[in-house]
């Protein structure tokens, strides 16, 4: 049964006409993808704390990134779970999840210490479970407001990230600094704990008809290859799928170890690397903040590939700053530009999916930004290494060039409208 249909209290539409960030509704979802996301990045500080304390750096890279693994082979799955069983019980059943598997690494840490096995064995049940929750959480907004503001609630979302990122690791922190590794992950556990009676509280609104028609009737091997074509055959999701995969290649690299290489090379300092990320963070922020507000921009494509190519060029400028203030100021100018581009993108997601394809649909996408673009992040590395930051940024902001370029010229997305 699909979950559209499931009872009169998760149907009950929500009055459309109120914007989403005066909607209860809407309120009580973002408040718990806000602590979901905030538990998410204490439980990673403590993750990582915690592998660096019971072996050698090696081991605990390993530690760390074996989470990403399962997340990228059974995202996709994830999507056709999301579809199948409908998002809103799909999260719920993740967060409750992770915040059982954490709260019980929490409480063994605090009786003993089993080493880098049990660490390893819940990375591995936080990526798998995000392989499913991620798709639900994509696919969720169309079902609590219309979509005249799916665009403003893809902002609010944006707010939400760019907030657990200010105040997780701070949080984090204080739980080690508080009660060691076990603290950690007992303040994470709860924060996850909080967005399950939030979500719990969250209205469904009903499915158009002819949406309801993909209630889990065929396979799953059938919903997957049938989501995979609908994003290919689809005028707009088919290259903007693309140019996202194009500006993201473009993007990671140079702003994540590129970056880190830059500010040794120019003699910042972690403390300069942290306020060009300060300043990219702000800029991405207030992009998001102006979607939340204004809820619709017009020529949504044409914004959302041409803001792209301006962002690319400021990417190759990074490198070449020619001291910390003018760094900054060019960061910031990256993370409004890229970060207009990447919220009006999933504001186009949302608003030109077929909702019964959207859990799908998000799972491409996370593929992706989380399966492909990290890819850069070693080849950046490595060839920095041979030619230098300024080449490796010039040819990364081509890659992110590109992606705008394609996306240009897709009519489907050029002509692209968020609706009213």
């Amino acid at each position: 049964m699909s979950e559209a249909t499931t009872s009169a209290t998760d149907v009950r539409t929500p009055g459309a006409s109120v914007p989403a960030h005066r909607d209860g509704n809407v309120l009580r979802w973002v408040g718990a993808y806000t602590a979901s996301m905030v538990g998410d990045m204490v439980f990673f500080l403590a993750l990582s704390w915690a592998a660096v304390q019971n072996g050698t750096p090696a081991q605990a890279g390993v530690v760390t990134a074996v989470s990403a693994v399962p997340r990228a082979l059974l995202m996709l799955g994830g999507g056709v779970i999301a579809d199948r069983l409908g998002p809103r019980r799909v999260v719920i059943g993740s967060d409750a999840v992770r915040c059982a598997a954490v709260l019980a690494v929490a409480a063994v840490l605090f009786a003993t210490d089993p080493g880098l096995w049990l660490l390893a064995l819940l990375a591995v049940v936080f990526g798998t479970v995000d392989a499913v929750f991620m798709p639900a959480v994509g696919a969720l907004p169309a079902r609590i407001t219309g979509k005249d503001q799916l665009a403003r609630v893809q902002g609010m979302r944006g707010l939400a990230i760019r907030f657990a990122a200010v105040v997780g690791a701070p949080l984090g922190g204080l739980g080690v600094a508080v009660g060691g590794a076990a603290a950690a992950f007992a303040f994470a556990g709860l924060l996850i704990a909080v967005s399950v009676p939030l979500l719990i509280s969250v209205r469904m609104r009903e499915l158009p008809a002819d949406d309801t028609a993909a209630a889990p009737t065929t396979t799953a091997w059938r919903d997957l290859v049938g989501g995979l074509r609908y994003v290919r055959r689809h005028r707009v999701l088919g290259p903007l799928m693309v140019a996202i995969a194009l500006g993201d290649l473009g993007f990671v690299g140079p702003l994540n170890v590129g970056l880190t290489l830059l500010a040794d090379e120019r003699g910042w300092g972690a403390s300069g690397m942290g306020w060009v990320l300060a300043g990219f963070g702000t800029g991405a922020g207030v992009a998001a903040l102006l979607l939340t507000l204004r809820g619709r921009l017009p020529r949504a494509g044409c914004v959302a590939a041409g803001a792209i190519i301006p962002g690319s060029a400021a990417i190759a400028g990074l490198a070449h700053a020619p001291g910390l203030p003018v760094a900054v100021g060019t960061a910031l100018l990256i993370g409004l530009l890229t970060g207009l581009s990447g919220a009006m993108c999933g504001a186009l997601l949302q608003t030109q999916s077929d909702p019964a394809y959207l859990g799908r649909v998000t799972a491409v996408g996370g593929i992706v930004s989380l399966g492909i673009a990290p890819l850069s992040m070693p080849l950046s590395a490595a060839a920095i290494g041979v030619w230098g930051t300024g080449p490796v940024f010039a040819v990364s902001a081509a890659v992110c060039g590109l992606g705008g370029v394609v996306a240009l010229c897709a009519p489907g997305v050029r002509r692209a409208e968020l609706p009213k």
